[in-house]
């Protein structure tokens, strides 16, 4: 693939990749520990007990399949926000999808830090977290440049000075091509 094209195709890709890891891990970190509060503040302390204690119980490749149950009980309602979307109703179908996303993400959160002495008995779960763990750093290398860029954009819009940037570019641009249509006429 020639580097322009490269650059054209996959840079979009390697940016969408990136964002979307970065995003999944923001909401993990924030969520996680919200459950966690959230769960906490539940009046069902014996119930609360019980899950931990057969969590606690359970051998290590039993308690991967744990995560299995927020991904099975949220699909159906996944696959409502879906037909909602299809159906015309973009907007209730969009919130269902993302509360489904959210609420998915927060509770797999908060059994992934209950599980997680168990998993990490597990080696190719510990291969894996240190794939996504290289993956998180890759993901950071390719946005955080972006995203610097982007405050610095909107640091001087802020700062008023946007205004008088965009008239000179739009000075240049006109004096631009006045120049080549006159070369044009010659």
């Amino acid at each position: 693939m020639s580097q322009p094209l490269h650059r054209l195709v996959l840079r979009p890709v390697i940016v969408a990749a990136a964002v979307i890891i970065l995003v999944e891990t923001w909401l993990w970190e924030r969520l996680g520990p919200l459950i966690t509060r959230l769960v906490a503040v539940l009046p069902f302390k014996a119930l609360k007990q019980a899950i931990h204690d057969a969590i606690a119980r359970l051998p290590p490749y039993a308690t991967l399949a744990v995560f299995a149950v927020p991904a099975g009980l949220l699909f159906p309602f996944k696959l409502a926000a879906l037909g909602l979307i299809a159906s015309g109703h973009l907007v209730l179908g969009a919130g269902v999808l993302v509360l489904a996303k959210v609420v998915g993400v927060g509770v797999t959160a908060f059994l992934f830090e209950t599980c997680k002495p168990k998993l990490l008995q597990i080696p190719l779960f510990v291969r894996l977290y240190g794939i996504w763990t290289r993956w998180l750093a890759w993901a950071h290398g390719h946005i955080d440049p972006i995203k610097r860029r982007i405050l610095g954009h909107l640091r001087i819009l802020r700062a008023g000075r946007a205004r008088r940037s965009l008239r000179l570019l739009m000075r240049f641009r006109r004096l631009r091509r006045e120049r080549a249509a006159l070369h044009a006429a010659r």
